[in-house]
C-alpha cells in the first residue's frame, strides 16, 4: 500500500527526480570575467521575523535542490515566542540548508546570508563566512528599524564588522510594484517578499525558477491568486539576480550522481510518520496514534492525521498522558500502536510506559527531544533525554531505546521501532530530536520489498486449547493474543502476574522470575539488530562515539581531522538498549574514547556503566544549539593533546 499509493501522491506533488538530469545555467555572461564559483557544496541562510516566511522560503530551495540531485541538510531556527515585536532581536528566524556533495551537516558557516531586516542581520551575521554574500531589503533598513534592533550607528555594517559582499535590494518597492495590480493590500503584499529572496538565491546558484514554482503551486492549489501572485514575485526575484551579477559570486554546484530513483526533500517528522505507516503495511497491523500536541513532535501527529486513506488512526487526546493510554488500549486490541511527545510528556507517560512492559504490549513512545528542565526551550535541540528514556520509570522496567541519526533515518528508524515492538512484544522508545526532526535531507523512497514483513507473534494453533496470558515462545516473547480471538480470552495489566497461569501474584520468588524474564527478552534483542560499524581510520588509537542526531557533525568532523593528518575512527550508535553485540569488542580495541554529545554526559555515563574499562573523554555542548563541526574537531585535538 506504501509503496503502490503513497509514491502516486508524491509523484503528483513533483517531487519525481529518476536521477540528477538538469543543471540550469543561464547566465550568458558567465563566460566573461565573472565572479561564478564552482563548489562541491553550499550554504545559505534566510532570516527574518517569524512572519517573513523563512521556512517557507527555506523549504522549497530544499525541495528544488534535492529535486536537481543535491545532497541537503536543513536546520530551521526558529523563536519560541508565537510572534515578538516586529523587527526585534528575539523574533528572528532563519532557515539554514546545505546543498551540494558529501553534505552531512547544515555547514558551520554559511556562503550567502538573506537578511530581511536589522535585526536578522545582527543576529546571524556571526554564522556569515568572511567574503560571502549578504542579501538584504534595505527597504527595512530606515532609522527606526535599526533602533529596534538596537543599532547605535547608521551604518550597520561597519558596527558589526561585516566582511561580506553586501547586496541591498529594494525587495519591498520591488515587490509592490510587482503587484500593484493584484489587488493584494500591503500588509498581503508584504507577505510575499520571502519568494522575492527566494527567486533571487535561486538565480544566484544558477537553479530552474521553475522547480520554485511547481513546489508553490501545490502549496497554493486551492488559492490560485495567492500562487500568481508568489510566482509573479518569484520571476521578479530571479530577474533582478539578472541585473546585478556582475557586482557578487555566483555559484554552481558540482555534485556526483545519485541512485536513480523517487526522491523528495523529507524533514525527520514528516520521515518517521511515514516510516510507521510502512511498518503498519509490513504487520498487517493498523496503525494508531494517540498523541496530545507538543514542540517539537507535534507535526507527526499533524501528518498521520492526513492519512485515512491508509488506514491510519490519529486521535489528538486530551493530554499526554491519555496520549498514551489510548494507544496502550489500541495495542491491546491487535493495533500497532503509538504515542509521540517530547521531554516533559515523556515524563507524564512514564507511569503508562512502566504499564505497556508489565502487560507486555508492543508499543512505540516517539520522543522528539528539546531543550530543558521543564518548558526550557521548547524549539531547540538537544540529547537530554537519554537517561530519562532509559531509566525514567518505577520498579525495573526494561524497555528497547532506539536513536535516529538524521532526518532521513526517522524514517528507517521508525519502522524499526515498530518491528522490534512487534516481534518482541516490547514498548519501544525511539529518541529524535528538534534538530533532525526539523531539520530535512533529501530521501531515496524505498523500492517495493526493499524493507521485510514484520512477523506478529501469534499463538500457535497447538497451545490454543491450554493457553495462558504469559506463554512464551523459544526467546522469552510472550504471544500477542488479539482480543475477539475464540479461546484465547485474557486479561493483562499493572499487577504483577504468575509466570505460567497469568493470574495476579504477589508472590516474591514468581515477581523476581518475572523481573529477569522481561529484562532478558529486552537483552535478546541484541540478536535482532546490526553490529557497530566503524569509519574514518578503524586503525587509529582514538575514536569518536557519537549517538543519535550528532551523525552528521561527528563523520564531518572526523573526516576535516584526517584532511589534517589526524587519524581518528568514528562509531554512531543508533542501537542503545542494548547495545549492539560487539560494543565492547569494537571500542576496546581504541586506547582513547571520545564521546560528543548534546548533553552534560549522559551517554558516555551509560557507556562507562557497561563497559567499566573504556578510557572514555566527553565533548559537551547543552547550548539548545546542534554543534558546529569545528567544536568537535577542537575538541578532539584538545583531549589528544592532553596525553
Amino acid at each position: 500500500m506504501f509503496c503502490t499509493t503513497f509514491v502516486p501522491y508524491l509523484v503528483a506533488r513533483g517531487t519525481r527526480c529518476p536521477i540528477v538530469i538538469y543543471k540550469c545555467l543561464t547566465i550568458i555572461e558567465m563566460q566573461e570575467k565573472s565572479k561564478l564559483q564552482f563548489r562541491q557544496s553550499i550554504v545559505v541562510r534566510f532570516s527574518g521575523d517569524s512572519g517573513d516566511g523563512m521556512q517557507l522560503a527555506g523549504n522549497i530551495f530544499s525541495n528544488v535542490s534535492a529535486e536537481l540531485g543535491d545532497q541537503i541538510s536543513t536546520f530551521p531556527d526558529y523563536p519560541a515566542e508565537v510572534r515578538a515585536p516586529q523587527g526585534s532581536l528575539n523574533g528572528v528566524s532563519g532557515f539554514q540548508v546545505h546543498i551540494g556533495h558529501g553534505v552531512h551537516t547544515p555547514g558551520d558557516e554559511c556562503d550567502v546570508l538573506v537578511a530581511m531586516n536589522p535585526a536578522a542581520l545582527k543576529q546571524n551575521a556571526r554564522f556569515l563566512r568572511k567574503g560571502g554574500v549578504a542579501i538584504v531589503d534595505i527597504d527595512s533598513f530606515k532609522k527606526s528599524d535599526l533602533e529596534k534592533a538596537l543599532f547605535t550607528t547608521d551604518d550597520p555594517y561597519t558596527e558589526i564588522g561585516l566582511k561580506a559582499q553586501v547586496v541591498e535590494v529594494p525587495m519591498t518597492e520591488m515587490v509592490k510594484a510587482a503587484l500593484v495590480d493584484s489587488g493584494m493590500d500591503f500588509k498581503a503584499q508584504l507577505k510575499c517578499r520571502n519568494m522575492f529572496a527566494l527567486g533571487l538565491v535561486c538565480w544566484l546558484f544558477n537553479m530552474p525558477v521553475a522547480s520554485a514554482l511547481r513546489f508553490l503551486q501545490h502549496k497554493f492549489a486551492s488559492k490560485p491568486a495567492v500562487y500568481e501572485a508568489n510566482a509573479i514575485v518569484v520571476r521578479g526575484g530571479y530577474d533582478y539576480g539578472h541585473n546585478i551579477h556582475a557586482s557578487v559570486s555566483t555559484y554552481r554546484i558540482e555534485t556526483d550522481d545519485v541512485r536513480p530513483g523517487t526522491y523528495t526533500d523529507v524533514n525527520g517528522n514528516k520521515a518517521t510518520a511515514w516510516g510507521l505507516i510502512l511498518a503498519s503495511e509490513k504487520s498487517g497491523r493498523p496503525l494508531f496514534l494517540g498523541s496530545y500536541p507538543i514542540t517539537p513532535a507535534t507535526d507527526i501527529l499533524h501528518e498521520l492525521a492526513k492519512r485515512r486513506d491508509l488506514g491510519v488512526k490519529a486521535c489528538q487526546m486530551e493530554d499526554e498522558i491519555g496520549g498514551i493510554c489510548s494507544a496502550i488500549g489500541a495495542s491491546f486490541a491487535g493495533n500497532l500502536a503509538v504515542t509521540s511527545t517530547s521531554g516533559p510528556g515523556l515524563a507524564l507517560k512514564s507511569e503508562a510506559m512502566g504499564l505497556a512492559v508489565m502487560a507486555e504490549l508492543p508499543l512505540v513512545v516517539i520522543d522528539v527531544q528539546r531543550g530543558g528542565p521543564s518548558t526550557g526551550l521548547p524549539t531547540k535541540t538537544e540529547q537530554t533525554d537519554l537517561l530519562q528514556a532509559l531509566y525514567g520509570r518505577s520498579g525495573e522496567c526494561p524497555l528497547v531505546v532506539l536513536a535516529a541519526t538524521s532526518p532521513t533515518d526517522c524514517f528507517h528508524m521508525a519502522f524499526e521501532a515498530a518491528r522490534i515492538a512487534i516481534e518482541h512484544m516490547t514498548p519501544v522508545v525511539l529518541l529524535t530530536d528538534a534538530f533532525i526532526a526539523n531539520g530535512s535531507s533529501a530521501w531515496r523512497i524505498p523500492d517495493e520489498g526493499e524493507y521485510p514483513a514484520i512477523r506478529v507473534n501469534e499463538v500457535p494453533d497447538s497451545l490454543r486449547e491450554n493457553w495462558h496470558a504469559y506463554d512464551r515462545d523459544e526467546r522469552g516473547v510472550r504471544y500477542w493474543a488479539i482480543p475477539g480471538t475464540p479461546g484465547l480470552e485474557h486479561r493483562v495489566g499493572g499487577l504483577e502476574k504468575d509466570f505460567a497461569t497469568g493470574a495476579i501474584s504477589n508472590d516474591p520468588v514468581n515477581h523476581e522470575r518475572m523481573v529477569r524474564v522481561r529484562a532478558e527478552k529486552v537483552a535478546r534483542v541484541a540478536d535482532d539488530i546490526p553490529l557497530l560499524t566503524v569509519k574514518g581510520n578503524a586503525q587509529a588509537d582514538t575514536i569518536v562515539v557519537g549517538w543519535g542526531g550528532t551523525y552528521g557533525h561527528v563523520l564531518t568532523a572526523v573526516e576535516k581531522l584526517a584532511e589534517e593528518g589526524i587519524d581518528v575512527a568514528m562509531a554512531q550508535f543508533a542501537y542503545i538498549n542494548p547495545l549492539p553485540r560487539n560494543t565492547e569488542e569494537v571500542l576496546s580495541r581504541y586506547s582513547r574514547v571520545i564521546v560528543a554529545e548534546l548533553n552534560a554526559g549522559q551517554f558516555a555515563t551509560y557507556l562507562q556503566s557497561k563497559i567499566p574499562q573504556l578510557n572514555i573523554r566527553r565533548i559537551n555542548k547543552v547550548q539548545g544549539q546542534p554543534f558546529l563541526v569545528q567544536e568537535i574537531v577542537d575538541g578532539v585535538k584538545n583531549i589528544m593533546e592532553e596525553q
